[in-house]
């Protein structure tokens, strides 16, 4: 974070946290570093032992501000270690945050002083161009999208010091953030995917809104778009209104608007998508920097003087020139139609080198997570952005953008609803079935994979069909009781699936992987991370001990200090990509022999029968 001639970051004294972030002790000092641009030497500032959840300048370089857990009193701390030794009471150990603000002017001698103490957690900090406020939005103490009571927006005035309690500034069933002042009244926020700041719950693309901090009025702009907005930034510091990144479709684009009740105008760029915007005032104009990519094209960062040079912006970066002197996977959009419901859906085709829109290719359905994302016109190459290595390896890819999926409208957003994995599962069928009738996929050579969403899909799907020759199941849900009990959003899962277990059971089951195993014949290839709580670690225990019980081919494979993320280890990030890879290799090009023949249920009982004194002994 840039201010002035200092960049601030957080650092932590043991570097070894960053690789072990679940074991770490509650004595690890917490340190924001302050790098001088001007002299080239860093400075530590020692923040204390409590977590530091976030942290921003104030409108000058000569002080900041952060959140961090609310510490105990030594003499508290040492009666609940004599009471309760190393117990953890859940939910009555949890504490609230202490907002700082640090006096820099003196590098060598700064003051941390207490602001004011709040019951939640802190999750983004900015202060006003004048200085005068402090503006904050909340979260839950455990860490967990649980209440939306939970997520506000308060205001704390800094100007008067007797103020110990901030002001609510929202009162709704939305998760605010992405906090922008534009003068010193108003800011601006998004909600992306939780709740609505309208009524009762519910969910929707992104949405940008704007807030007067004085008459508590919101508005929201680009309020005639139909797609996902996936980001913002200010024009001339808000004089000249917006610029957006919308997603509509399977392209992301940049708009601009001047104001929340002018046209939203579409700027003439380049096809593909665009993301990390960022702006700067120069004069009577914005300069702006970006990173743009499309199917064939590889990222980088392109700069511009102005918005209406945006065609003609010239990179200022080749970090991935490698990818520019090999042969690309090319790509298009492909759609189809549900014809159960005569939806019609759209997806991305990726094709192997030098064989685009080449016909009877071995298919690879590659299923994106969320479920409120979509695969888009984009190059990227990583742990789960792997559709190009997988089409470079040989395998035409789909990436469907099934019901759930962003960027074609609230309608479709929500046609999910209630049939969480069947209805977008039967539009993922569906595409395969017209891209075998087109000639374009060999029906002999189908996979399918996802992580998180996608494996929540991936696991319904092999339970659906016994046509794809493997599995690539990415932390991803059998069933949602268990799921919604201990994962950390389970408002989505009350949502989604219209009531909590008990007011909803037989939905909870009916959409439930886990009751229909017994028709998978499918080589299931399983990976998890060990801390992972947004997809609980369970799900993938339950999912491997099921498969191996059925005697379908599976493997499991855990990354250690890894949450839903895979992104503490690069190695891991590599040997999840390697060992996929290998397992299609595998089993990808040849029809399991348990799939030629139907399997019912009384078939996998009597077997799981004649095995139980088996698994009996074994414990």
């Amino acid at each position: 974070m840039w201010q002035g001639e200092w960049i601030a970051y957080m650092s932590e004294i043991d570097t070894k946290k960053r690789m072990n972030l679940h074991r770490s002790s509650d004595d690890e000092e917490q340190y924001i570093q302050l790098y001088s641009t001007r002299t080239g030497q860093t400075y530590p500032i020692a923040l204390g032992k409590e977590a530091v959840h976030t942290f921003t300048w104030s409108n000058t370089s000569a002080s900041l501000y952060f959140a961090a857990r609310t510490p105990c009193a030594n003499e508290a701390e040492e009666d609940y270690k004599s009471e309760w030794n190393d117990v953890i009471q859940y939910r009555e150990q949890e504490r609230g945050d202490t907002i700082y603000r640090i006096n820099i002017e003196d590098i060598t001698a700064y003051k941390i002083e207490t602001l004011i103490n709040i019951s939640l957690r802190v999750a983004e900090l900015i202060c006003s161009p004048d200085g005068r406020r402090l503006l904050f939005s909340t979260s839950s103490k455990l860490g967990d999208l649980e209440s939306m009571e939970d997520f506000e927006i308060y205001a704390l005035d800094l100007m008067n010091r007797s103020q110990t309690v901030p002001i609510r500034l929202t009162n709704n069933q939305a998760y605010e953030e992405e906090l922008t002042w534009f003068n010193n009244e108003e800011f601006f926020f998004t909600v992306s995917g939780y709740g609505s700041i309208e009524g009762s719950y519910k969910d929707s693309q992104g949405r940008l809104y704007s807030m007067n901090v004085i008459n508590s009025r919101i508005e929201r702009w680009a309020d005639k778009f139909k797609g996902q907005i996936e980001g913002y930034a200010l024009l001339q510091q808000g004089r000249d209104g917006v610029v957006i990144l919308g997603q509509l479709g399977t392209e992301i684009q940049i708009y601009s608007q001047l104001s929340a009740n002018a046209e939203l105008i579409k700027r003439t760029g380049w096809n593909g998508s665009y993301e990390s915007i960022v702006t700067g005032s120069e004069g009577n104009s914005s300069t702006i920097a970006f990173i743009h990519s499309s199917f064939d094209v590889p990222q980088e960062v392109y700069f511009i003087n102005n918005i209406n040079e945006l065609s003609s912006a010239q990179a200022i970066t080749s970090e991935n020139k490698l990818f520019t002197e090999r042969s690309l996977p090319k790509g298009k959009v492909y759609r189809w139609t549900n014809e159960e419901d005569k939806t019609e859906i759209e997806g991305i085709l990726l094709y192997p080198p030098e064989n685009f829109e080449q016909k009877n290719l071995p298919l690879l359905v590659l299923i994106h997570g969320g479920p409120y994302m979509a695969d888009v016109n984009m190059f990227r190459a990583g742990w789960y952005t792997c559709a190009a290595m997988m089409a470079t390896d040989g395998w035409l890819v789909l990436q469907p953008n099934y019901r759930g999926s962003s960027g074609y409208g609230d309608e479709f957003l929500n046609g999910m609803l209630l049939e969480i994995v069947s209805r977008p599962g039967k539009d993922i069928l569906f595409g395969v079935d017209a891209l075998i009738r087109d000639g374009i996929a060999d029906s002999t050579r189908l996979v399918v994979g996802g992580y998180s969403y996608g494996g929540y899909l991936t696991n319904w799907l092999i339970t659906q069909t016994t046509r794809f020759n493997a599995a690539l199941s990415g932390a991803g849900a059998i069933e949602h009781v268990v799921d919604w009990g201990t994962n950390d959003i389970p408002v989505s899962n009350v949502y989604l699936l219209g009531g909590f277990p008990w007011q909803q059971p037989s939905r909870y089951q009916m959409e439930a992987a886990v009751y229909q195993l017994d028709k998978v014949c499918t080589p299931t290839h399983i990976i998890v991370g060990e801390y992972d709580v947004r997809v609980p670690v369970a799900e993938a225990y339950i999912l491997e001990r099921s498969l191996k019980a059925l005697g379908v081919t599976t493997k499991l494979i855990v990354f250690p200090g890894e949450g839903h993320d895979i992104e503490n280890n690069p190695w891991h990030e590599k040997i999840k990509v390697r060992e996929e890879l290998k397992w299609l290799h595998k089993y990808g090009n040849t029809r399991p022999h348990k799939c030629n023949k139907t399997l019912s249920s009384s078939t996998n009982n009597k077997r799981i029968q004649e095995n139980i004194p088996v698994f009996v002994a074994a414990l």
